[in-house]
């Protein structure tokens, strides 16, 4: 673990690509396609065939975005499909409003439904989010059965209108085509976002996700609502491509159907979508001679769907994009950042952390009781103490991820007391973790960048994707590793790790930094190193707390040190007079 000194050459910025130029080949088969379904020559059943996977596609780009990138579950896809296809079935047949009227207000319903159904069960999640949107799934189907005033009952809805513009069934189908296409390049893109990147974070990593800045649960009901809104699109699409609608076919047995294609194909990519989708339709089709002999097709189609998820559990393009990384030849490494600059907060006195009275009870377990501490601006200042004594319950009541029991913490001027992470982070707070949260499927480079994009960074103004690029190698090069920013984090050594995890906090430009046991893991080398970076990064004003039982480590960085025992604190001062107190040495080593 080789960190440079602080003083890097800065490379010119390469310029990318147009992103139109580089996604032709794209347009250029989505026209092709296009053009294909509108003059091609199809019968009727072929065009339903293409209809339904087309259709059905954009339902599964929803959960794509839902499971995929946000990593929550959603069993009841096939409702916000029904709900779409009946708002355009209904509007167009009854009250004659125009399709495209409907088609909105069909989306528009459906991620109403979903924003509400998210708001109140993701905070759930696991198999209890499951058993919800199932329980919600049965309730639509229920109401579109017995409501027969208004959806027609188990007759269904005939005569559904199709726009002008695509009145016959392979026009609309180009026209649903080309909808495919233009909502799967948006979801294509759509990792690469703000909000991508923050789903990618909360479905890797929860709780590395709010202390970065993250809105947990905001990012969980966005995930949430797009998904329902594409099932609200396609269900629209759907009615207007078949102009008939029933209750049978939003059923629970479709929401597993639209999951199996997700999962099927790669729930990751919305190609994996697309490639799902037709294969769970087309198997049938291709397996239809085998309908004379009673359950063999049943159990080839089962077998067939077992053998992709067992040897394939990235789905099929997952699969494909496993084989090509192995023959890909490998990036040039990315030019080196700028020096990087931090520039902490200064409103709030000398000191930086004031905390009074901080206590946490697990029931009748005092982990932390009426600690007080105050943290000076722009040291180093030591907490430390013998295991279990409360150090990182302490830590994650600064952070967050406790409730405190009692107590009052006032960060830069700021009480904190009652903020969730997320908002602790904007008001200038960053973090380590003992074991190390690092979001895995994501390179060092994605890792800082999410850090850079803390709310309430200063040093990252409007500049957009490239300035949070530019600030996020900067910390990286900071560390040590800016030439490797587009390597998986999962290839790195475990003290690399740690200094990606490092680099994200610093590339937020917190006011306060906690290190929750950063030389944990690493050998003397490192350490040394390790006690280098400390030194630089306070040679630039940025207030650090850190937590470690290594006491040579904690008496050369730290100018002030506090000593917790038994969740109370029994000493709090100048570094080597700390360490020669008769109490810290019996928390430590005991007595006779």
């Amino acid at each position: 673990m080789t960190i440079p000194s602080e003083n890097v050459s800065v490379s010119a910025p390469v310029r990318s690509t147009p992103s139109v130029l580089r996604h032709a080949p794209y347009f250029v088969v989505v026209a092709i396609a296009v053009v294909a379904a509108a003059t091609m020559s199809f019968d009727g059943y072929t065009l339903n065939i293409l209809m339904q996977a087309t259709t059905f596609a954009v339902a599964v780009f929803g959960l794509t975005v839902v499971l995929g990138l946000c990593g929550q579950i959603n069993l009841a896809q096939a409702a916000f499909f029904g709900l779409g296809a009946y708002v355009v079935g209904l509007g167009t047949a009854d009250y004659q409003i125009n399709f495209w009227i409907c088609l909105i207000g069909g989306g528009l319903l459906a991620l109403l439904a979903g924003a509400l159904l998210g708001m109140t069960t993701l905070k759930l999640g696991g198999h209890y989010l499951a058993m919800v949107t199932i329980s919600f799934q049965q309730i639509v189907t229920l109401v579109m059965i017995n409501t027969i005033w208004l959806t027609h009952g188990p007759d269904g809805v005939p005569n559904i209108g199709r726009p002008g513009l695509f009145s016959t069934q392979q026009s609309f189908l180009a026209f649903c085509v080309a909808a495919l296409a233009v909502i799967g390049y948006i979801i294509w893109q759509l990792p690469d976002t703000r909000m991508g990147r923050a789903m990618r974070a909360v479905r890797d990593n929860e709780l590395a996700a709010g202390v970065a800045g993250i809105d947990i649960f905001r990012t969980k009901v966005a995930a949430f609502a797009i998904c329902a809104l594409l099932g609200g699109v396609g269900g629209g699409l759907f009615a207007g491509g078949f102009s008939y609608v029933s209750p049978d076919q939003f059923s629970f047995a479709e929401s597993i159907v639209f999951l199996t294609m997700a999962l099927l194909g790669g729930a990751a990519s919305p190609i994996g979508a697309v490639i799902g989708t037709g294969l769970l339709i087309l198997i049938p089709e291709w397996l239809r001679f085998l309908k004379s002999v009673p359950g063999l097709y049943l159990a080839i189609y089962g077998l067939f769907v077992i053998l992709i998820v067992r040897f394939m559990p990235d789905g099929i393009w997952g699969f494909v994009q496993e084989i090509a990384a192995r023959w890909r030849t490998k990036g040039g490494s990315r030019p080196a950042g700028p020096a990087l600059k931090l520039a902490p907060a200064t409103t709030g006195g000398d000191m930086v952390l004031e905390v009074t009275g901080l206590s946490k009870h697990f029931g009748g377990l005092k982990a932390v009781d009426k600690v007080d501490l105050s943290v000076r601006r722009g040291g180093v200042h030591a907490l430390i103490g013998p295991n279990g004594s409360g150090k990182t319950t302490t830590l994650n009541m600064l952070s967050g991820l406790y409730k405190v029991t009692s107590g009052k913490i006032v960060l830069d001027g700021t009480d904190i007391t009652n903020m969730p992470p997320h908002q602790r982070t904007a008001a200038g707070l960053g973090r380590t973790f003992q074991n190390i949260r690092l979001f895995r499927s994501m390179t060092a480079l994605e890792n800082v960048v999410i850090g850079a994009e803390r709310p309430g960074n200063a040093l990252v103004g409007k500049g957009g994707q490239d300035e949070l690029t530019q600030r996020a190698m900067s910390a990286l090069t900071f560390v040590g590793l800016g030439t490797r920013a587009n390597e998986l984090v999962s290839s790195f050594s475990y003290g690399h790790q740690r200094l990606i995890e490092i680099a994200r906090a610093l590339a937020g430009n917190p006011t306060l930094l906690l290190l929750d046991e950063p030389a944990a893991g690493l050998n003397s080398t490192e350490k040394v190193e390790l006690h280098d970076l400390l030194k630089r990064i306070a040679a630039q004003g940025l207030t650090i707390l850190i937590i470690d039982h290594d006491m040579t480590l904690v008496r050369e960085a730290a100018q002030h040190i506090t000593v917790l025992n038994f969740g109370r604190r029994i000493a709090d001062g100048e570094s080597l007079a700390v360490l020669q107190q008769p109490d810290v040495i019996s928390a430590y080593l005991g007595t006779e």
